[in-house]
């Protein structure tokens, strides 16, 4: 996500994003030529519960993610994904850490075995 984009979400009310949320429902909805008793039918839910959706009343998480799921819309949720990074330095770190070849390590003894009495 851009600067751009992070900063015109940041501006916006809650309630101006939830009701861009039930926007985004219902052009969809539309879209697919589904009423809403339809569509809500196929998420589990009550056609007041969708008609609240989307007309930006809060709703639940769990609501939401039926609609979409009915809706084909869930890739929304790539947003949601976390990409660990490791940071140059520590990357270096690492690389220095790692074995380059076979054999003894430098500066260890190996451990004498145990000494039989004979």
């Amino acid at each position: 996500m851009t600067d751009i984009t992070h900063n015109k979400y940041n501006q916006k009310s809650d309630s101006a994003l939830i009701r861009q949320i039930g926007a985004y429902i219902k052009h969809h909805r539309i879209e697919l030529n589904k009423t809403q008793e339809q569509l809500a039918n196929e998420a589990g839910i009550s056609r007041s519960t969708l008609s609240l959706l989307e007309n930006g009343d809060n709703g639940t998480i769990a609501t939401l993610l039926q609609v979409l799921r009915v809706l084909d819309k869930l890739f929304i949720m790539d947003g949601f994904e976390i990409h660990e990074s490791i940071s140059p330095l520590s990357l270096l770190k690492l690389q220095k850490e790692k074995r380059q070849r076979a054999g003894r390590r430098s500066g260890k003894k190996d451990k004498p075995s145990e000494e039989l009495d004979w």
